[in-house]
């Protein structure tokens, strides 16, 4: 018996298009609700009702006519296809499910920081782009060799595999794979019109123009797609008017005061005494002359031009060496670092705990070798020649031991 139910989304959902495209195989029957007035965006997906079958509040959601609800794309496309969808075979289903793994990781977050920013949803980096373009590549050369000599991934029918990865690949075709990109990869650009031609895809997605050049970023887009800020205009008014309540009151007491007299001090007590007494924290930089080298101009070179190309070329040629000083670290305690997860939380904790050497330091710190056997170094940049760890008086919440200055 074939399955029927509602299929949850919004328009032109890439995911929920590999349950559309799977039922057409299937004969499954679904409801498509991705508009008002049966389904808002935002809106239907954080009521109690539906949080209720869908305590996640996330689509693509299907919820069955016989009451069975499920989420997340992956699990609706394999509930509503059938076995020649799913693999016949324990061998090819564990193949299907392999290239279902494959896209999401392999595909998917690169893509996503890719086409993302030409489609105005999310910022441009260049570095990150770049190394996603480099992922990309990967990703289809991959996907290159194994179709050489096959017509689909798993056996001679189309199957979740191919439903998978094709939707993972659609925004990809369409917004940046221009032909001189994809030219290294003609069997997969085979396999992917082969998939598209089909009349199950077809009804779905209709015809999907492949990208003739690659799509840039494009900032009006993304400044169109921000919230609007008139909310937070409003709350900020209304902070400002409470702050200017508060300077009246603080000046008619002023006024009291000078009227009758200043009001006798309070007696502290010798908690109170005690902070009072203690000098206050210097900057431990101040003394240190202007340096010509500006470290928030390298900073930005750093986060978002090619390290190699750019970054590295403005440092050596901008670098003030009597203002600055390079330092390289190691980890003192290499034989603990187990699990490499937690050696990279040890490395988030020990920045945060360094914040205040923000605008006086940078620092790269890598993570090198497997679980149970690695080990972290990095280089640093200080201002002045002194141990910024000294100065500021937190080398006891380091773990670093052989810092030594860099030969300049």
């Amino acid at each position: 018996m074939a399955v029927s139910g509602t299929l949850y989304t919004y328009p032109d959902n890439w995911r929920s298009f590999k349950a559309q495209i799977a039922a057409q195989y299937s004969g499954a029957q679904l409801r498509l609700r991705c508009s008002p007035p049966h389904f808002r965006f935002g809106t239907t997906n954080r009521s109690a009702d539906f949080l209720r079958k869908f305590p996640a509040g996330k689509v693509p959601a299907f919820e069955g006519d016989d009451g069975f609800c499920v989420f997340e794309s992956n699990a609706i496309a394999y509930y509503v296809s059938n076995e020649e969808l799913r693999g016949a075979t324990r061998e090819g289903a564990a193949q299907v499910l392999q290239w279902v793994n494959f896209a999401d990781s392999d595909i998917v977050p690169p893509a996503s920081t890719w086409v993302f920013p030409t489609l105005g949803i999310m910022h441009y980096n260049k570095q990150a782009t770049e190394q996603a373009k480099s992922e990309v590549r990967r990703a289809l050369s991959v996907l290159d060799a194994h179709l050489q000599s096959r017509t689909f991934l798993v056996g001679e029918r189309v199957s979740l595999a191919d439903i998978s990865v094709v939707c993972a690949l659609l925004w990809l075709y369409k917004q940046v794979l221009e032909p001189s990109f994809r030219q290294p990869f003609g069997n997969v650009t085979r396999w992917f019109l082969t998939c598209l031609h089909q009349p199950q895809f077809k009804a779905v997605l209709g015809d999907v123009p492949l990208c003739q050049r690659m799509a840039q970023f494009d900032a009006k887009k993304f400044a169109e797609n921000q919230p609007k800020k008139d909310g937070v205009k409003k709350e900020k008014k209304e902070k400002e008017k409470e702050k200017e309540k508060e300077k009246e009151k603080e000046k008619e007491k002023e006024k009291e005061k000078e009227a009758h007299g200043a009001a006798p001090e309070e007696e502290l007590d010798e908690c109170e005494q005690a902070l009072l007494a203690e000098p206050k924290a210097k900057d431990p930089f101040a003394h240190l002359p202007k340096s010509p080298f500006v470290l928030d101009e390298f900073k930005r070179k750093y986060s978002n031009e090619d390290t190699a190309a750019v970054a590295l070329p403005h440092l050596w040629q901008h670098f003030d060496p009597q203002g600055w000083s390079l330092w390289y670290a190691e980890y003192r305690y290499p034989a603990e670092l187990s699990q490499t997860f937690m050696s990279c939380n040890l490395i988030t904790g020990m920045f945060q705990r360094l914040d205040k050497l923000r605008k006086n330091a940078f620092a790269s710190v890598i993570l090198f070798g497997t679980n149970n056997d690695s080990s972290i170094s990095g280089v640093w940049l200080f201002r002045g020649q002194e141990l910024a760890f000294q100065v500021g008086d937190i080398s006891c919440h380091l773990h670093v031991t052989s810092v030594c200055p860099y030969v300049t």
